[in-house]
């Protein structure tokens, strides 16, 4: 990492500022936690073996990243309470498993609900509209400073949306100017194309692939007729967070399929050869390279390319 890789002040303060405000927001700075007789680390503690079974200490201290004294102090005092019970784990009678116990449970009971009412309420301040975007938000910073499992389904492959229009042409134009330096020419040719495409879209020759992971799109790719015998494919594009799932070469073979399926007996379509990972996919499905051109365009020179594959 370069210096210049190095988060800037203003990032660092605006980190900060939400981590103030959020700790205000939900009470995190009161010595107990919703004005019950438990700390917030205690709380945790006491959610993390509500809703998980066979707990040992070790799995306290790693996953909630506290020191194993504390943790051991604070068993110990929950035990005192009355409120856990250890036994013997049964894959090593050396380690003890931790669990509540009916008292532990009935005072667990009300923090929970307590905590359910408290989000229940801050969103009940704001629209449904910005319910959502509160919660994609947040979502958004789990998965980029956390370890979320892998969804089970990686992607799923739908029909073009309304929105979708708007969002692609917005996400293309933005990682073309952050991975090749294009300007706002090229968002520009995208609008104007998938303007087109709605406009006088046929679905008896012509159709959209759009890829989603967990609700976002991620990717995409279209394919419009030229004339009665060739298919043309374009924009095909893979968001860099979905990378590495196959999705690139799963939408180009969805059109190959599609272009025999009408009766095409050519796909073509135009790219740059600086596309490399296009490029790739392209050649490996069977495109073979008719043309190539130089051209000055989206504040680029650039080397264009023509890419047929018979059907």
């Amino acid at each position: 990492m370069t210096i210049h890789d190095h988060p800037g002040k203003e990032r660092i303060d605006t980190v900060r500022a939400f981590n103030r405000f959020y700790t205000r927001q939900i009470g995190l700075l009161d010595e107990s936690l919703l004005k019950s007789p438990f700390s917030l680390t205690e709380a945790r503690v006491l959610y993390e073996l509500a809703h998980r079974e066979g707990l040992v200490a070790s799995d306290l201290v790693r996953d909630l990243g506290l020191d194993p004294g504390y943790v051991s102090r604070l068993l110990k005092k929950f035990e005192e309470r009355g409120l856990v019970e250890r036994e013997a784990s049964e894959a090593d009678a050396r380690r003890s498993s931790i669990a509540l116990t009916t008292a532990g449970r009935e005072a667990f009971a009300p923090l929970n609900q307590d905590s359910h009412d408290q989000v229940r309420a801050l969103l009940d301040r704001l629209p449904p509209a910005d319910q959502k975007r509160l919660v994609k938000a947040m979502r958004t910073v789990q998965d980029l400073l956390g370890d979320r499992p892998e969804p089970k389904v990686p992607y799923i492959l739908r029909p073009l949306q309304v929105g979708d229009i708007g969002w692609i042409t917005r996400r293309q134009g933005m990682l073309y100017a952050e991975e090749y330096g294009w300007d706002e020419t090229y968002e520009a040719l995208v609008a104007e194309i998938l303007g087109e495409f709605v406009k006088k879209f046929d679905p008896k020759w012509e159709r959209a692939w759009i890829a989603e992971r967990e609700g976002e799109v991620v990717g995409s790719v279209f394919v419009v007729r030229k004339s009665s015998e060739v298919a043309k494919l374009r924009l095909l594009y893979v968001e860099p967070s979905a990378r590495g799932l196959g999705i690139g070469r799963r939408l180009v073979d969805e059109c190959i399929a599609f272009a025999r399926a009408k009766g095409y007996k050519t796909l073509t379509l135009w790219t740059n050869d600086i596309l490399g990972s296009a490029r790739r996919i392209y050649q490996a499905a069977g495109f073979k390279l008719v043309d190539e051109e130089r051209h000055h365009s989206f504040g680029k020179d650039l080397v264009g390319q023509t890419w047929d594959l018979e059907l």
